[in-house]
């Protein structure tokens, strides 16, 4: 019987704030708390409590047969307790339900993976236990930042125990095979669970594009398109952010009533199935081992690192990031980790991307600068300041919380 396994990536990183040439920061000041909770706050409203309330209504609809999965990273986590805990605890409900599995990945959204292979092996680690800590569950399925992925990452997942690996079923990777097969990492019993990214994109790039030949997409037309896999493959994998759903689709395009009637459209063929990631590599056997040979993502057309590491400001940027760890290891103040892990974030990257056509058109739209430039120039700025510091008396401490700061005046009143 096939499957369709839907996964949701949940994800918002700490944004940096202005910081010139001139400023000078005495207490690791280096993030924009008003705008983060502003844009955590909004995002919630729109996207995921509602897509949450649906969510947990389908699954109580279909009693159970819709089923689904998330990869929250651990700064969205932090930021959920911090500034819309309902949101975390609409995202406990559904794990309540036993029909959603929680992902493994980098609780810092980080591309340690290419850099450091024991940060990476930390920040996984971490994760892992914050997965733990709110949702009772041990992942079993890994993904990567941005699904980065090649034989080498595959071997150190496998090696930490992963019994799968979510991947983007890129073009010159499968040449003649499909997506909608399992594989697995060469060398290892570790499976590949590779996106099908042309159904997947249908509904988080396309679906409210009016000059498409398929607008307006509906339930019933998207699950025939499923459906036509019949015979022809497994597991059809559709792998898309969680913001698909109100933020990036607004809700006046329809996309939550296209989600509301999705289900119902595919279990209406007796021959399919919802399926969480773990529930497709216990029952789909793998037909091959599929190698990877060079580093893979599902950002933009050309699948690769370029929205990371595509300029010569991107490559400067993470190697002096990275280079600070011997200082931060020095400092030894878990508090200074976490900034320059935070530091990490690939979205800081991303923003200094120069790549134009359709692809800029997307990295301009997320990017909080004016142009990659001033990106690049105010997180130098910062990294040049943190480095300062990190080489300062060690009586420099991280800035406290405005709660931490109010404890502290009223403990001295």
């Amino acid at each position: 019987m096939p499957g369709l396994c839907f996964y949701f990536q949940v994800h918002q990183p700490e944004r940096i704030r202005k910081f010139s040439y001139f400023d000078s920061s005495r207490e690791f000041n280096y993030f924009d708390d008003d705008r983060n909770r502003e844009i955590l706050q909004k995002v919630a409203a729109k996207s995921y409590l509602p897509a949450n309330a649906l969510m947990l209504d389908l699954i109580k609809r279909h009693k159970g047969r819709f089923r689904v999965a998330y990869s929250i990273t651990g700064v969205a986590m932090e930021q959920f307790e911090r500034y819309s805990p309902e949101t975390l605890e609409s995202f406990k409900r559904l794990a309540d339900t036993g029909c959603v599995e929680f992902l493994g990945e980098t609780y810092y959204h980080s591309l340690s993976s290419v850099y450091d292979e024991g940060e990476f092996r930390s920040q996984i680690r971490m994760h892992d236990d914050m997965v733990r800590k709110h949702f009772g569950a041990t992942p079993r399925i890994f993904r990567n930042t941005e699904l980065i992925y090649d034989d080498a990452i595959g071997r150190m997942v496998s090696d930490m125990g992963y019994e799968g690996i979510v991947a983007e079923g890129v073009d010159d990777i499968l040449q003649w095979r499909s997506p909608n097969y399992m594989y697995t990492v060469p060398g290892t019993s570790t499976k590949l669970l590779l996106k099908n990214y042309s159904l997947s994109d249908d509904i988080a790039f396309r679906f409210s594009n009016r000059e498409w030949n398929a607008y307006p997409l509906m339930a019933d037309t998207f699950a025939n398109w499923v459906h036509a896999y019949s015979g022809s493959g497994d597991l059809v994998n559709l792998f898309m952010d969680y913001e698909t759903f109100g933020e990036h689709q607004w809700e006046s395009t329809g996309i939550f009533r296209f989600l509301d009637r999705l289900p119902g459209e595919i279990l209406r063929h007796p021959d399919w199935e919802f399926v969480t990631p773990s529930e497709a590599i216990d029952r789909c056997r793998p037909v091959s081992d599929l190698p990877f040979h060079r580093l893979t993502s599902w950002a933009d057309v050309d699948r690769d690192l370029t929205a990371w590491l595509g300029n010569g400001m991107q490559e400067s940027a993470l190697k002096d990031i990275h280079d600070l760890s011997r200082k931060v290891d020095a400092h030894g103040d878990p508090a200074v980790r976490d900034i320059w892990r935070k530091l990490q974030t690939s979205d800081h990257f991303y923003y200094m991307c120069t790549k134009w056509s359709a692809d800029g058109d997307v990295h301009a739209y997320f990017s909080p600068f004016d142009s990659p430039y001033d990106a690049f120039v105010n997180y130098m700025n910062i990294v040049k300041d943190f480095s300062a510091l990190l080489d300062a008396p060690t009586a420099v401490q991280p800035v406290k919380t405005k709660k931490e700061l109010r404890s502290n005046l009223a403990h001295a009143v």
